[in-house]
């Protein structure tokens, strides 16, 4: 019975999602042409560091990678049981996060100074 009631849920969820995003952007339109702005010229704020900050946050999940295998290599060696596993996903997933973490707070540094200097 509830193998079922996955897809049944599935699908009515998904159409709930269009028809939700559908209806709420006709409403912002409407409520737009009511302040008469032109609701076909939005304003597009140009993102000048994107790249860099995609580009950090790579780097510092490949470093993060990188910290993590040999931190796990170092302690526990090249075999795991079970336990060791848990814990090395965990330092992995950690290594990963903090880094990628850094990357973007290096990238927030780098754009706040460029934008002092303006």
């Amino acid at each position: 019975m509830s193998g079922e009631l996955v897809p049944i849920t599935f699908f009515i969820g998904t159409f709930a999602m269009i028809f939700g995003i559908r209806y709420l952007s006709n409403k912002e339109k409407m409520a737009m042409i009511e302040r008469g702005i032109d609701p076909g010229t939005k304003k597009s704020t140009p993102t000048p560091f994107l790249s860099l900050k995609f580009g950090l946050l790579l780097i510092g999940l490949g470093l993060g990678l990188i910290v993590a295998l040999f931190t796990v290599r170092g302690i526990f060696g090249e075999t795991l049981n079970e336990s060791q596993q848990a814990q090395a996903v965990a330092v992995y997933f950690g290594s990963v996060l903090i880094f990628g973490g850094l990357g973007l707070v290096i990238s927030y540094i780098i754009e706040k100074k460029w934008l002092d200097k303006q």
